[in-house]
């Protein structure tokens, strides 16, 4: 009996061991982090210790593109736990995620909104858009804009209307260099390319009643233009396209913050997208706003903690930090901030931009939108299809996937 009671004991205690010992690893959780690679993962590794020592926990951040990001969340949210706990989100794509219960409901989480994210940069996490619950917040405050070489473009008081604009390519090509530099592949890169300058002909894809109007003299005037600013310049992929306007070959680009902007400052000047063609014409807003944003996947393994990581990451005094790893801002409070202006003056032109965006499309086939559309407009720049074919081929094209 004695044998048997020390057995007892012994196998006790190293029971007991083990239970502590579970109980000690599962007291430091992990969330992952599904975001877009680049500057938007190396900030979220730059500004996550504090995080994850106040809660115990380990942040792992997966760098994917943005293609990649799309694809996985997707493929991943019919597990009953999912890879990721938080994801980023272009936020053109918050029709189709909620349309396949990829996020969760925020507000229903127990969420309030928080004023002080510019207007049009809270807006873009609701569903409904604009007036809906909030399914995600906003991460990073892209929007497009002209960015420029001062080498060869001297005087940005030149590039108020995009007529002024074609002047000043042509004049830099005369001069031996390129001119317009362009995004020229199918899909999202020659439609986020080409939609400023056909919203700023007075163009669009749909009315107020999702019905496809693109077929329209507007909108061949625009693409008309957009085919003689291409031959100033030259087609180039994101990396190209930014070597080319920092390097002098080539003198402008639309693009979006993030790639021109680093924790040291802007690598080209900075110019808002023109809302006209003429001095005279009626002037629209035209650059495209392009958050990303931050939500919560319906199978994550903790999402009151993954909520509590998204508030963390979107916070006014994190964003602060964020801006020396070249983070973009979403506040009113980090914008407006008088040390921010004197450091990062150029964030005056960002914050301007924000206000006069546009929002993309809110549907739940804009993906494909872009793929159709884009091969569309590739046809067209490369002369193989004229501009007239490419408005009626287009205008089919988009109709039948909203007619599916």
């Amino acid at each position: 009996m004695a044998t048997c009671m020390c057995f007892l004991a012994v196998g006790c205690a190293s029971s007991q061991g083990s239970v502590q010992s579970q109980d000690s690893s599962e007291s430091t959780k992990t969330l992952t982090i599904a975001a877009r690679d680049g500057s938007h993962a190396d900030v979220i590794n730059a500004v996550k210790g504090k995080f994850e020592q106040e809660n115990n926990c380990t942040v792992e951040v997966i760098p994917l593109s943005a293609d990649d990001i799309r694809k996985n969340v997707i493929e991943d949210i019919s597990n009953p736990e999912g890879k990721y706990d938080v994801i980023m989100i272009d936020d053109p794509l918050m029709p189709e995620y909620i349309e396949k219960n990829v996020l969760q409901n925020l507000t229903q989480l127990g969420y309030a909104d928080d004023e002080d994210f510019v207007d049009k940069s809270r807006l873009l996490g609701k569903d409904p858009y604009p007036l809906g619950a909030t399914y995600a917040l906003p991460f990073s405050g892209n929007v497009q804009l002209i960015f420029y070489n001062p080498d060869l473009i001297t005087d940005s008081g030149s590039l108020n209307t995009w007529s002024d604009i074609l002047t000043a390519c042509e004049e830099v090509q005369a001069s031996g260099k390129k001119g317009y530099a362009i995004r020229g592949q199918a899909g999202n890169p020659i439609v986020s390319d080409f939609l400023p300058i056909l919203w700023a002909f007075g163009g669009d894809l749909f009315d107020e009643n999702n019905k496809v109007i693109l077929d329209s003299r507007k909108s061949r005037e625009a693409l008309e233009f957009y085919c003689k600013l291409y031959k100033t310049g030259d087609n180039y992929d994101k990396d190209g396209l930014i070597e080319a306007v920092n390097s002098g070959e080539a003198a402008m680009a639309l693009g979006w913050p993030s790639w021109f902007i680093t924790g040291s400052g802007p690598t080209a000047s900075i110019a808002q997208i023109p809302g006209k063609y003429y001095s005279i014409s009626e002037t629209f807003a035209t650059g495209e706003i392009g958050n990303w944003l931050l939500g919560i996947t319906t199978n994550s393994k903790d999402p009151e903690l993954a909520l509590k990581l998204s508030i963390y990451l979107t916070s006014a005094d994190v964003q602060r930090e964020a801006l020396e790893h070249g983070g973009i801002p979403t506040r009113k409070s980090v914008f407006k901030d008088d040390s921010t202006i004197a450091k990062y003056p150029y964030f005056q032109q960002l914050y301007s931009g924000t206000n006069n965006s546009r929002v993309r499309p809110r549907t739940t086939k804009w993906s494909q939108i872009e793929t159709v559309f884009g091969e569309e407009l590739v046809k067209c720049i490369e002369g193989s299809q004229s501009v007239d074919d490419t408005i009626k081929n287009s205008q089919k094209a988009i109709s039948d996937l909203m007619n599916e």
